[in-house]
C-alpha cells in the first residue's frame, strides 16, 4: 500500500486561516494610510515584513491569531483614548487597564499567579488546573505585550515627540523578555500537549517580573526619557526583538535542565513520575529551544554588529556588551555541536543548560552592572 503524502502547506489551509490573512492585509493597508506620510523607507519594509510573519505564525499555531487579534484591538482601543499624555490620569481604561503602566501592572500580577497555578496543577496532577494556569500565561503575555505597543504610543505624545520602539532600557526589556519567553514556552505546551513543564519556566518568568517590579518603584525606571544618540537607528527595531528571542530560548531550555535535573531522580513508578515532564520532553523541547534561540542570536549578533558600524565606525570594538556575546555564542554552539555531532544528552547537557542561563544573565544584566562601554547607556 502506498504511503499517504502529507498535504502541502496550501492543501492544510482552511477558511480560517485565510480570513486571518485578509485581515492582517487590511490592517497593514491601514497603518500605511494613517502612517504611510512619516515612514521612512527601513520602516515599510519592517511593517512588510512583521505583517508576513504574523499571517505565517497564524497558520502554523492557530491559538495565536486570537492572541494577535485582541492585542491589536485592545491597543487600538487604548491608541484612540489617548488625546494627551495627561489622559493616562483622568481615563478609566486608561488609567485602570491599558495605559502602558497599567497593563504591564497586570502583566506582573498575571505571570505570578499563573506560576502558582502551575505549581497546584503540578503537585495536584490536575488537568484543568494546568488549562487554568495556560489561561493565565495568555493574558499575561497580552496585557504586557499591550503594554509595550501603548507604550510606544506614549513615546510619541511625550513632550518633544521623541517617539520610539519601546526596547531602549532595561525596564523595556525586561517586559519584552517576560512576554517573548511566555509566548515561546506556550508554544511548546501545545506541541507537547503538557501542562507539567509550566512551573518551572514560569518561575524564569516571575523572577524577571520581580526584577522589574523593583526596577519600577525603586529606581522610577517606568519614566519615558529621550534616547541617547547612538539608540536613534532602526536596527534598534529588528536587533533588540531578535536578540531577546534568543533570550527567552535559552532561559526555557536552562528551566527544563531544572527539570530534567529533578525527573532524572524520580522513581518510574512514583506518582510524581507521572506528573512531571517526560525525560524524553524535557529533551525535545530543550534541545529545540537551544537550537532555535542559537539561531536568532547569532542573526542578532550580526544586526549588532552592522549597528555598530553605524554607530561608532567599527563592525566589532571588543567592547564588554559584545565580548560576552561572543561568549554566550560560544557557549551554545558547543552544546549544539556536541548533541548534533556526538549525541549527548542527558544530566550533563541539562547542567550544561543550566549554567548557560547564568553566563547568559550575566552577558544580558551582570555587564551592565559591573562593567563600562560603548553599551554603558543600559546600566542599571
Amino acid at each position: 500500500m502506498r504511503q499517504m503524502r502529507r498535504p502541502s502547506l496550501w492543501q492544510r489551509l482552511t477558511v480560517s486561516d485565510w480570513a486571518w490573512a485578509a485581515l492582517v492585509a487590511v490592517a497593514t493597508a491601514g497603518t500605511f494610510q494613517v502612517l504611510g506620510d512619516v515612514m521612512n523607507g527601513y520602516e515599510v519594509v519592517i511593517t512588510l515584513f512583521t505583517a508576513g510573519v504574523m499571517i505565517g505564525i497564524g497558520w502554523h499555531w492557530g491559538e495565536s491569531k486570537i492572541y494577535m487579534a485582541a492585542v491589536c484591538l485592545l491597543s487600538l482601543f487604548a491608541v484612540m483614548r489617548y488625546p494627551a499624555l495627561g489622559a493616562a490620569q483622568t481615563d478609566f481604561f486608561l488609567q485602570y487597564l491599558l495605559s502602558s503602566q497599567s497593563a504591564i501592572m497586570w502583566m506582573s500580577a498575571l505571570f505570578p499567579a499563573a506560576t502558582l497555578v502551575y505549581g497546584v496543577s503540578l503537585f495536584t496532577g490536575h488537568r484543568f488546573t494546568g488549562q487554568v494556569a495556560s489561561t493565565l500565561t495568555w493574558f499575561g503575555a497580552g496585557a504586557g505585550l499591550v503594554g509595550l505597543l501603548v507604550r510606544w504610543h506614549e513615546t510619541h505624545l511625550f513632550a518633544g515627540g521623541i517617539g520610539y520602539i519601546p526596547v531602549s532600557n532595561l525596564y523595556e526589556v525586561f517586559v519584552l523578555f517576560a512576554v517573548i519567553t511566555a509566548l515561546i514556552y506556550l508554544y511548546y505546551e501545545k506541541a507537547q500537549q503538557t501542562y507539567s513543564m509550566g512551573f518551572f519556566v514560569l518561575l524564569v518568568i516571575t523572577a524577571s517580573v520581580g526584577f522589574l517590579l523593583w526596577y519600577h518603584f525603586d529606581r522610577g525606571a517606568s519614566q519615558i526619557e529621550p534616547l541617547v544618540p547612538a539608540l536613534k537607528s532602526y536596527w534598534m527595531k529588528i536587533h533588540v526583538p531578535t536578540n531577546f528571542i534568543g533570550y527567552g530560548c535559552f532561559a526555557i531550555a536552562a528551566m527544563l535542565g531544572v527539570a530534567y535535573l529533578i525527573r532524572a531522580r524520580v522513581p518510574d513508578d512514583s506518582k510524581w513520575a507521572d506528573r512531571l515532564p517526560t525525560l524524553k520532553q524535557i529533551d525535545d523541547v530543550s534541545y529545540r529551544s537551544i537550537a532555535l534561540g542559537f539561531a536568532f542570536f547569532t542573526v542578532a549578533t550580526i544586526l549588532g554588529a552592522l549597528w555598530a558600524a553605524e554607530a561608532w565606525g567599527a563592525y566589532w570594538s571588543w567592547d564588554p556588551k559584545e565580548t560576552w556575546a561572543l561568549i554566550v555564542w560560544l557557549n551554545y554552539a558547543a552544546w549544539l555541536h556536541l548533541r548534533y555531532t556526538k549525541g549527548l544528552r542527558g544530566t550533563p547537557m541539562a547542567w550544561w543548560a543550566v549554567i548557560g542561563l547564568f553566563v547568559t544573565t550575566f552577558a544580558f544584566l551582570g555587564v551592565n552592572m559591573f562593567l563600562s562601554g560603548l553599551h554603558s547607556y543600559g546600566e542599571l
